[in-house]
């Protein structure tokens, strides 16, 4: 780890009023407050050559101190005082041309009532020349709150008094009475010439302008804030283009438009008016503490200790997180910049050192004195501050011989260094979201092929894109090798994934339809392949209702799904994707019955009814076989599916049945699920309901098919088919078979019973016979009831082996064949062949019939 020491570059003896410098910078409390009040109260130069001070208080003006470059002219310096006599308060001071070398420092003195001064450093004498005093505003009864330069524009946010505002008959209204002006200028030899003013942002609050590079960020001021939804958002203006961006730091750029001067979208209501829905949902944090970069974007400290970058695009990178949470009114002690790739933030009189790249502290320096960061145009990636005891620069003294990197002990190599800060972000990044205590490390997450840092990831995917487009990736220690090596499945995916929606922006209608076909199916497929936590589960419940069809493909690819010679459904899935599939829902609820819907706890349908849902929409015929192959995995396979059944869980096949059509509607599915599950319970249900559909057929097969599935189950098969039969003929071709079914332990006294018990009620027509020939007669029970009786006559063979066995005791003496046995078996039991076939064609009743109708 490098090592950083504090260089002191001057004590501000080589200024000139050096020592009434130094005293002022010593009584003035929170002189180095960048971002307190509207006026700051120093400013350095971009050369670092000259300091100015804001004084309030006992007299108001500005004070400047130069550096002396010759002795000779330093006797009588001209200075660009405008002390005692100002009354006028002084909003800024603005250097303009501060990027030229060979140019003199210009500035320009913005005062509040719209005047600005033009005041030019002359070398030769080393002293300040007053170019000329110019009106800013078009009104001289405006008032400019703020202002800065971008390019050659000078921009700034000016009140209009109430008569100049949109309304005055409202004191609401007056509260947009303000504008956002810009103005050119072109700098001549004795003299600076304005542009006309231009006013692209009209009725607006009041907005704080700041400039970093080419874009201008109006934020709302904090002594005034915006009222209503104003202050939950800022705007991000390009003067070039006139393009004004709406963000919030929470959901980034929400509106870009173009602004004309001659339309109304330069209105600002005209111009909020499309995000006022979304701006009245959102409540993002405070910011505390605001800084323009060099590099173009805006520093931003959130009240929760947040340090980011603002981009022109609207994008908020997180770079830093400060130990301690920040306070409104913290904003005093902060001060920060960019100096190339490193953060400097001066906090508390503590300098921290960020990596911008990795977010990686690089050192904190402790300091004696308060301090303010500023730009030197001469060096730009150092890092200057400025204190009350001279000016310092931040300089690397070498490496630290203590610290120790991830396989280096004796060196620092980028490399290295680069690949320890990326897998240590993502670890961080995992453990904050785990629930596990146990630690991870980057080895685990190496190893377990998982990555997300998102940080670093697009800085790591940027490299990557530039190294892939010269086909070489860069060697040796001192590059990124190791990294993308380590990296390199997860950067090729993320790089198909971006040209994929590159492709997305601009397809035609057939190429969209292709192009969302392959996004879709990538997506489910990265997720089927992961263990999905609540945030995926919900999201790819999204991605199922908003692209059903696509869905649907990609489900056929990620299990696939397809059939075999004899039309049967076949899926040869992973095992991780079964795991996926067959993971329980997160909060198990009771059992459901069917048309119930259920749900995880954060209302997402769980991945095996997203499944059966997609399976009865396009192929409804193949979701009982899915569910079979479901159940088949869940019970066999080695993988910890969490799908073995419990008491306190729902079987897969009511789960399946909730995403049916309630009833009335897929019924015939609805069987095909209950028969699937093989469970005594749900047969019956089925058979049940294809005896209310009179599928007279389909009820024999799955009576003959699960007959022989337990004894108990062909009893109740047999029981409710012959209750069903005793009430009509329809199922009179399939009598032979049913009697078939009969249980070994049914009787003729339980048979009767039975059917005794079902038969309907009488109709209008008394006695003992009925014309009525849809019901049952003894005729139709004749061949059950002859197999029932042959059954109860035969001998038993239970105590044969009794019977066969030694011959102690001595066996008994032989009897006369029969001769007892016939009579006593003739008197108890006559044979139904002796009953009249004339009362094969009489029907029994139920309310008329009694026992005496057998012996008739």
């Amino acid at each position: 780890m490098k090592r950083f020491t504090l260089e002191q570059m001057t004590d501000f003896t080589d200024f000139t009023r050096g020592g009434d410098l130094t005293e002022f910078l010593k009584q003035t409390n929170n002189v180095f407050n960048m971002n307190n009040c509207r006026s700051h109260p120093v400013r350095v130069s971009p050369d670092a050559q000259h300091i100015h001070a804001f004084l309030q208080k006992p007299k108001r003006g500005l004070v400047t101190f130069d550096r002396i470059q010759r002795v000779a002219v330093a006797q009588s310096p001209s200075y660009m005082d405008t002390g005692s006599a100002l009354s006028i308060p002084i909003v800024e001071l603005l250097y303009l041309d501060s990027g030229s070398k060979d140019s003199a420092a210009l500035v320009a003195v913005i005062l509040e009532n719209g005047k600005v001064e033009f005041w030019k450093y002359v070398e030769r004498k080393a002293g300040w020349d007053l170019l000329q005093t110019s009106d800013l505003c078009n009104s001289t009864s405006a008032k400019v709150v703020s202002v800065c330069s971008s390019g050659k524009f000078i921009i700034w946010c000016e009140e209009r008094p109430a008569s100049e505002s949109a309304s005055v008959f409202s004191a609401a209204r007056n509260n947009f009475r303000y504008c956002i002006c810009k103005r050119t200028y072109e700098r001549e030899e004795r003299a600076v010439r304005l542009g006309g003013v231009k006013t692209p942002l009209h009725n607006s609050p009041c907005y704080r302008v700041l400039a970093a590079r080419e874009d201008v960020y109006l934020l709302p001021d904090n002594q005034e804030a915006a009222p209503g939804n104003g202050s939950k958002f800022f705007l991000i203006w390009s003067p070039k283009q006139d393009r004004m961006t709406i963000s919030t730091v929470c959901k980034g750029a929400l509106l870009s438009k173009t602004l004309h001067s001659t339309s109304k979208d330069s209105d600002y209501k005209t111009l909020i008016s499309e995000c006022i829905g979304m701006l009245a949902t959102i409540s993002p944090p405070e910011i505390c503490s605001v800084a323009p970069t060099s590099c173009g974007g805006l520093l931003l400290v959130l009240s929760s200790g947040c340090i980011s970058l603002l981009q022109s695009d609207g994008v908020l990178r997180q770079i830093y997180t400060l130990a301690l949470s920040c306070p409104l009114d913290c904003s005093k002690h902060i001060s920060m910049q960019i100096y190339g790739s490193t953060l400097a933030c001066i906090v508390y009189r503590t300098l921290y050192l960020v990596d911008t790249s990795t977010g990686r502290l690089l050192e904190n320096i402790a300091l004696k004195t308060d301090g303010m960061l500023f730009l030197n145009s001469s060096e730009k990636n150092g890092i200057h501050f400025l204190s009350s005891t001279g000016m310092y620069v931040v300089k690397e003294s070498g490496v630290d011989p203590t610290s120790k990197q991830l396989g280096r002990s004796d060196t620092a190599k980028p490399d290295a260094v680069l690949v320890e800060a990326v897998f240590e972000e993502a670890c961080r990044y995992y453990q904050r979201r785990s629930l596990s205590s146990t630690q991870l490390t980057v080895e685990k997450l190496k190893s377990g092929c998982m990555f997300q840092a998102p940080i670093a990831l697009s800085s790591i995917l940027g490299v990557y894109m530039k190294t892939k487009k010269t086909s070489e990736l860069p060697q040796g220690d001192g590059g990124y090798s190791k990294l993308l090596a380590s990296l390199g499945a997860e950067l090729e995916s993320l790089m198909s994934l971006e040209h994929l929606k590159a492709s997305v922006v601009s397809a035609s209608n057939r190429k969209l339809s292709v192009s969302c076909e392959t996004l879709v199916g990538q997506e489910v497929n990265r997720l089927l392949f992961s263990d999905l936590d609540r945030d995926n589960l919900l999201y790819l419940n999204v991605i199922f209702k908003t692209f059903p069809r696509e869905s649907w493909q990609a489900l056929q690819a990620s299990l696939q799904l397809g059939s075999n010679g004899e039309g049967f459904l076949t899926a040869k899935a992973a095992p991780e994707v079964w795991k996926t599939v067959l993971s329980p829902v997160q909060a198990a609820p009771a059992p459901l019955s069917s048309g119930q819907q259920q749900a995880s706890s954060n209302g997402a349908a769980p991945v095996f009814e997203l499944i059966c849902r997609s399976l009865f929409t396009f192929q409804p015929k193949w979701l009982s076989r899915f569910v079979e192959l479901a159940q088949q995995q869940a019970g066999t396979s080695s993988w910890n599916y969490g799908g073995k059944e419990s008491p306190e869980s729902v079987p897969l096949y009511k789960r399946a049945l909730c995403v049916l059509p309630r009833e009335g509607q897929a019924q015939e599915l609805q069987v095909e699920l209950l028969l699937c599950s093989q469970r005594p319970n749900a047969v019956m249900q089925a058979m049940r309901i294809l005896l209310e559909l009179r599928r007279w057929e389909r009820v024999a097969e799955v009576a003959q098919r699960f007959s022989q599935q337990s004894p108990l189950l062909n009893k109740e098969i047999f029981t409710t088919l012959l209750c069903e039969i005793s009430q009509h003929r329809d199922l009179d071709p399939y009598l032979d078979l049913l009697w078939t079914l009969c249980p070994e332990d049914m009787t003729v006294t339980s048979i009767l019973n039975i059917v005794l018990k079902s038969l309907p009620l009488c109709g209008r027509e008394p006695g003992p016979f009925r014309t009525d020939r849809s019901q049952m007669s003894i005729g139709m029970l004749k061949p059950l009831l002859n197999k029932v009786l042959q059954r109860e006559t035969k001998p038993s063979q239970r105590y044969a082996d009794i019977l066969q066995s030694p011959s102690f005791p001595p066996p008994t003496p032989p009897r006369q064949p029969r001769s007892v046995t016939e009579p006593a078996m003739a008197t108890a039991s006559p044979p139904l062949s002796s009953i009249s076939s004339s009362v094969n064609d009489t029907s029994v009743d139920e309310g008329c019939s009694s026992p005496r109708h057998e012996n008739k």
